[in-house]
């Protein structure tokens, strides 16, 4: 198998995954396509040594995570600030819809590097360390980051409490 057949099939068999992780990350569906295509060509420039290393995913995770980052760092120094935010529109969701919804808005509160450290840490159910490769940091880092971030969420979103404490068990 050549390496762009090799490349072909990793990328789809993992794009599903990158596109959950991405839109978790931005709290916005073409963001998250864009993170994700940005993460496959930087992925397929350096395949040859990626795939020599037989262990592509933490490779493509630093990529997605890294971007993000940047691309948060980017935005950050562009966007103008606002007086007053808009409301978005209510929905009537119940159940797990409803926490899902509560959940990608909390997310997308938090500071990228704390979303980043959760989405981690409880949606690809990494260990500390793990996290900690993953995001170039040391592990205390992450644990700190693990433990504001679950405190910002206890502020701006408490009707997840019930789920953060099944997070700190």
């Amino acid at each position: 198998m050549t390496d762009a057949e090799s490349f072909d099939e990793y990328a789809r068999s993992r794009l599903p995954m990158l596109g959950r992780v991405a839109y978790l990350l931005t709290g916005d569906a073409y963001l998250a396509d864009d993170l994700v295509q940005l993460t496959l060509l930087r992925l397929a420039s350096r395949w040859e040594h990626v795939s020599a290393a037989r262990e592509p995913d933490a490779y493509v995770r630093r990529i997605l995570y890294t971007q993000h980052v940047s691309w948060w760092r980017r935005v950050r120094r562009e966007a103008l600030p606002v007086a007053v935010l808009p409301e978005r529109a209510a929905a009537d969701f119940s159940g797990d819809a409803a926490t899902a919804l509560a959940v990608r808005q909390a997310l997308a509160r938090l500071a990228p590097k704390q979303r980043a450290v959760l989405v981690l840490r409880y949606f690809e159910d990494l260990s500390e360390t793990e996290t900690a490769a993953v995001l170039g940091v040391a592990v205390g880092t992450v644990k700190s980051q693990t433990r504001d971030a679950l405190a910002r969420l206890r502020v701006i979103a408490p009707e997840l409490s019930g789920s953060l404490a099944e997070v700190n068990r």
